[in-house]
């Protein structure tokens, strides 16, 4: 964990972000997968892990913004855990490491909650994810669990997005730690990228590269020979010649900290003649969204500059025809990247996704769009220094999207359907770095991750 007072200034920031009352920051609970003592690994709740530093299960923690308290609520272990478990420091002994002097037993905090609720004293917690907390608040409070979000605080969710958006120092180097782990794991699933390798073995080897160098990967990994699925974990497909591998994947950090990235690989090593053009689009698109991404600029617009990348890239290699800008305000881009450029990143590979996407991608200045493809963009915002965004551009050819569009004659203005018959097959291609917004421009965080077209041929040449 970090400093005692780190998390300290954090709580006291949150605290003089808010009107009045309590803060009610629940941790989570230990998730069995088959029966109770069979546990998935323990993953702290993020909002809890960025105030409270603690990952225990089962702990709560309050903030009173009135009177200057911070609170820690947890068990000590008995002796009937400590037989399986070893010896276990105290509550009171943890506390101390994050700067909390006042502890209490869970069984306690009905009371206090119990007691604030008698002086009418307003309670603000986040929308809950789990089913486990969401019946702990609504136990607490005397809530409907049905509509636990409507009683969500709206002033505390703001607070939160506006503290956690801007990564400090320290965040940012355990982001680049999470991406320096990443670093292996790609580099090795790109070494054993050869025909005949089943999927399975290369997520395999990848978890497992995680797995030593700290902690389980940040979220499951996508691996395919059929990169048009944009989230496919199926991975029972063999490698075959002639096929593009998508890996996207990324690791955490002990503190929970994640890296995020996508690396497209020919199978065998070698990119063919039609590989290496749409693959030189999409790398084109990642560094030109990448060149756009500034303090000052709305992220939706690097997402326009990606998209014109992709949309002219196409036009030279006769899929798309038409003016370009043109083609991209309506949309017809959208056929061969129906997504959005990127999304924060943080203690949450979607950062802060579970206080709700509009309010961490949008703000007053600028809401999502209802158009296909740029609907799903899950950023929009003005960017400022501190953030860590990603960029994922990419170009798939999804044949039952393609016939749909096709039978439709949609936008038939900006496509060369005939074209885009001789692509069907093809699958997908996807590029993805972690971007770190600065004072006076970006930076790409992390250990470069071979990306051109020489550096990854290279790079499998090493064969595994």
């Amino acid at each position: 964990m970090f400093n005692p007072e780190i998390y300290t200034e954090r709580r006291n920031a949150l605290r003089n972000l808010m009107p009045s009352g309590l803060i009610l920051l629940p941790g989570n609970s230990e998730a069995a997968y088959n029966y109770p003592a069979n546990t998935y690994t323990f993953r702290q709740d993020s909002n809890f892990s960025y105030f409270f530093g603690l990952e225990n299960p089962d702990f709560t923690g309050i903030i009173d913004i009135d009177n200057g308290i911070d609170y820690i609520f947890g068990n000590d272990f008995e002796i009937d855990d400590i037989i399986w478990m070893g010896p276990q420091p105290k509550v009171v002994d943890l506390a101390v490491k994050v700067g909390i002097k006042n502890t209490a037993s869970l069984s306690e905090l009905t009371v206090f909650i119990n007691n604030a609720i008698q002086k009418r004293r307003p309670i603000h917690f986040a929308p809950t994810y789990r089913a486990e907390t969401t019946l702990q608040v609504c136990g607490l409070l005397g809530l409907n669990p049905l509509r636990i979000r409507d009683y969500a605080s709206l002033p505390l969710i703001e607070a939160v997005i506006k503290l956690r958006s801007v990564k400090s120092e320290l965040e940012i180097a355990e982001i680049e730690k999470a991406i320096g782990t990443a670093w292996h794991m790609f580099t090795t699933g790109m070494r054993m990228a050869y025909p005949g390798r089943k999927e399975q073995e290369i997520v395999g080897a990848m978890e497992g590269i995680s797995i030593a160098h700290g902690r389980p990967v940040s979220f499951p990994i996508i691996l395919s020979t059929n990169g048009q699925i944009l989230h496919n974990h199926h991975h029972e497909n063999i490698l075959q010649e002639g096929r593009m591998m998508v890996m996207d994947a990324g690791s955490e950090t002990s503190l929970n900290y994640c890296s995020d990235i996508t690396r497209t690989v020919p199978v065998g090593g070698k990119f063919s003649q039609k590989q290496r053009e749409i693959y030189e689009i999409v790398l084109n698109a990642n560094l030109n969204g990448i060149a756009a991404t500034k303090p000052g600029t709305f992220y939706r617009d690097c997402h326009t500059v990606a998209c014109e990348t992709i949309a002219t890239g196409l036009k030279d290699l006769g899929l798309m025809k038409g003016d370009v800008k043109e083609a991209v305000v309506a949309g017809a881009h959208a056929l061969f990247l129906p997504h959005g450029l990127g999304h924060m990143l943080g203690l949450d590979v979607h950062d802060m996704e579970g206080l709700g996407q509009i309010h961490v991608g949008y703000d007053s200045e600028i809401q999502p769009s209802s158009q296909f493809g740029t609907a799903y963009l899950r950023m929009g915002r003005r960017l400022q220094p501190g953030f860590v965004i990603t960029n994922e551009p990419g170009i798939y050819f999804i044949p039952e999207l393609i016939d749909m569009w096709k039978a439709e004659k949609k936008y038939a203005e900006f496509l060369n359907y005939d074209k885009i018959e001789e692509y069907r097959n093809f699958g997908g291609i996807r590029i993805e770095d972690d971007i770190l917004v600065t004072a006076d421009g970006h930076r790409v965080l992390g250990k470069p991750i071979p990306k051109t077209v020489a550096e990854v041929e290279a790079t499998m040449a090493d064969r595994l």
